[in-house]
């Protein structure tokens, strides 16, 4: 067994180990989704490694790079392990073995999300010095489960496409930052998957959604707080149902301690799925 970098790892051979490693879960990705996945959360294949059984890659950690909060920062894009070769800690060794290159690399901290009721993991994590640093819901409805009855807006108002980077009072939208995967640099990366529309009075931006029609996914969506409770929410959630091309829509990271969104999200029939916790460890 031999740990080592996927620097020189193929596409196919890491999809072939992902495929293999998550076989028994219930949401399965594609190849296409799988590379969309990795591009998105910043997958750095030289600060990525897995172990090796000869040439077969049999647990591995996909490592994206970039800042969060100001700080350089590892985020783990996926941990798996072949199921013959469980049980024998090659997850933590590969963590492990990781760390000196991320540090020499300028990497502060390291940054992953876990489901609360995989226990093992959680624990695990803990132990090699990971602290909860928030818990996030997160929502995976069917189509014919929503409902969003959208009234029109009592307002003259316009709807357009807009840059996600060409407004900076965005964050001044926000109950809470956004995760990582939600994160505007994470739409930086794959903005051709995207849709943005900016909903305008006047000249004056009030509300936005980010959205990723082939997955279905509610990345972002935001109304500037004295125009909150006049229907602009649901407005670009009807748009982004409209747009959508997947079976089903799914919004996660959403901050348990932000009721606005949970209620938001109630009132549409959309009740949480399960619950993630962010955790964070110093490097």
């Amino acid at each position: 067994m031999e740990i080592r970098s996927l620097e020189n790892t193929s596409s196919d051979e890491l999809f072939q180990a992902f495929e293999q490693a998550f076989a028994d879960y219930e949401i399965r990705l594609n190849k296409a989704e799988h590379l969309a996945m990795l591009k998105r959360r910043g997958f750095c294949p030289e600060l990525s490694f897995a172990a090796f059984d000869g040439d077969k890659i049999v647990s591995f950690t996909c490592n994206g790079t970039g800042d969060f909060c100001g700080l350089p920062t590892a985020y783990d894009t996926g941990t798996g392990t072949l199921t013959e070769y469980r049980g024998q800690g090659l997850a933590t060794q590969v963590f492990e073995h990781s760390i000196p290159y991320l540090k020499a690399a300028g990497i502060r901290e390291y940054l992953l999300e876990v489901l609360q009721h995989n226990t093992g993991a959680v624990s695990v994590y803990k132990k090699i010095g990971f602290e909860v640093s928030r818990e996030f819901y997160y929502f995976r409805p069917e189509l014919n489960q929503i409902r969003n009855d959208v009234k029109p807006l009592l307002f003259p108002y316009m709807v357009k496409f807009i840059g996600i980077n060409a407004y900076d009072l965005l964050p001044m939208f926000w109950d809470f930052r956004p995760s990582w995967q939600n994160s505007v640099d994470a739409i930086n990366r794959s903005p051709e998957g995207f849709v943005c529309l900016g909903v305008f009075m006047g000249d004056r931006l009030v509300g936005y959604g980010v959205f990723e029609p082939a997955t279905g996914d509610v990345t972002q969506l935001a109304v500037d707080k004295p125009y909150r409770r006049q229907g602009i929410g649901s407005f670009l959630l009807g748009k982004m149902l409209e747009a959508n091309r997947a079976e089903a829509i799914k919004i996660v990271n959403t901050d348990i301690g932000c009721d606005s969104v949970t209620v938001f999200l109630r009132s549409k029939n959309i009740a949480p799925t399960g619950k993630q916790f962010e955790m964070i460890r110093k490097l």
